[in-house]
């Protein structure tokens, strides 16, 4: 009599069988995933490796990486090489340091896909009555896009702020190396006595100041290109004001006395041929431009920037204080008209000073005096002060600055209609579902 297999042992054979199919069809569908996101991978890079422009207000080619980060939930996975693809192509971007166009456009992306970033990895909770990086950078999702972020992602945000730098040093540096220039020009300019012939010669003020219209004319076209590139005005502000400084440090550090510390631009009015009344007025002329160009760019792009010239527009009015200086006392000189500049400095320009229009002398004897006293006490109690000013190389931001910097306008409001009908495989940018699978 055959045997019959128990309703057990058949049942168990049937659940096996379907259970091994499962798996086999498993696999098939996340091959079939995975392929697909890796195609959409390749369209991702391709898409970011072009300037995609601006829409909104916002770098559309920051959003485009968000969105698709967050609707395939690369944050979460463990394992992705998507960041270091979307890192090469920022780096390979960026491999033209004379190029402030291309500078300026990823400066921009990186500061709003920082911004993004700051706001969904859990880490970065915010109160949830303000609007995301206390900017309202995606409003609506501020709730749902919270997630916990994996190493591959949070690496990814830490390169990403090394990029930013870079590319903020980069702009920068470029700036600082064509002012420098437009700087020697106008020192040697002075040095060689061209303001007193010209002044004999009744040369036209328009030629005269050409060095200083030169200087404004650099900064605006920088405040322009960063503008066009919507770049945030902290960073703008931030970096405009390290340029005012360098101005300062140049014409101190390249030609001050070893012995004395004196301010920007004062050994260029101190010099033998230089230290006049007339070259005073110069300088004035170029202050009363960069403080135009200051209220013209406003205080939201400015920033400090006309706080950094203190040194030289107290130096300056000091040199045109012609009247008034006989009547001074050092208290009032020290703590009314130049509270900035150290003693060292205010002896400098009281004992080299000379008035070639006026022909009038100095602060009066008792006044030197006194500053000669003032500084052999400094000496005996071991003041030190500094002969150089050392520039500023720091990065003068972080990411917390820039979250809480500026408001741009909602992710959902980039224009995406183009990029899906030239890739449907970006149609998932037309749903706020961007955290779900595909």
């Amino acid at each position: 009599m055959p045997t019959q297999e128990a309703p057990v042992d058949k049942v168990t054979s049937v659940l096996v069988k379907d259970t091994e199919k499962i798996f086999s069809l498993t696999s098939e569908v996340e091959a079939l995933q995975l392929g697909v996101t890796q195609e959409n991978q390749e369209l991702l890079v391709t898409c970011i490796s072009q300037n995609l422009g601006f829409a909104g207000g916002n770098p559309v080619a920051a959003c485009l990486i968000y969105k698709c980060l967050l609707h395939w939930r690369s944050f979460e996975l463990e394992e992705t090489n998507i960041f270091d693809r979307i890192i090469q192509t920022i780096a390979s971007a960026i491999e033209v340091p004379d190029n402030n166009q291309v500078l300026a456009y990823w400066l921009s992306n990186s500061t709003m896909l920082l911004k993004l970033l700051q706001h969904t990895f859990t880490s970065a909770a915010i109160p949830e009555s303000r609007g995301c990086m206390g900017g309202g950078v995606v409003s609506s999702l501020d709730r749902q896009m919270q997630v916990e972020a994996k190493y591959p992602a949070t690496l990814f945000k830490q390169q990403l702020i090394g990029f930013l730098e870079k590319m903020y040093v980069m702009i920068r540096d470029n700036l600082k190396i064509e002012v420098f220039s437009l700087l020697r020009l106008s020192k040697q300019y002075i040095r060689h006595g061209y303001m007193t012939q010209a002044q004999e010669n009744n040369v036209p003020q328009q030629d005269l100041i050409g060095h200083w219209e030169s200087i404004v004319e650099r900064l605006s076209s920088y405040l322009n290109l960063m503008k066009a590139n919507n770049t945030p005005p902290f960073l703008v502000s931030k970096l405009i004001t390290q340029i005012f400084f360098f101005i300062n440090l140049q014409l101190l550090n390249r030609h001050a006395c070893s012995l004395v510390v004196i301010s920007p631009f004062l050994f260029i009015l101190l010099s033998d041929d230089c230290r006049y009344f007339v070259n005073g007025e110069y300088v004035e002329t170029g202050l009363a431009k960069l403080k135009n160009w200051c209220i013209e760019a406003t205080d939201e792009y400015a920033g400090s920037a006309w706080d950094e010239l203190s040194h030289i527009r107290q130096a300056a009015g000091f040199l045109q204080a012609i009247i008034q200086k006989q009547e001074m006392t050092l208290d009032k000189i020290t703590r009314e008209l130049c509270p900035v500049l150290s003693i060292r400095q205010l002896y400098r320009i009281s004992a080299m000073y000379f008035d070639d229009i006026y022909d009038m002398s100095s602060v009066s004897s008792d006044v030197i005096s006194s500053m000669m006293i003032r500084l052999i006490d400094d000496l005996t109690d071991g003041v030190r002060s500094d002969s150089l000013l050392e520039d500023d190389l720091s990065i003068p931001f972080t990411v917390e600055d820039l979250s809480k910097s500026t408001e741009q306008g909602d992710v959902n409001d980039i224009d995406t209609l183009a990029l899906i009908h030239e890739n449907p495989s970006f149609s998932f940018l037309l749903t706020c579902g961007e955290g779900s699978s595909s």
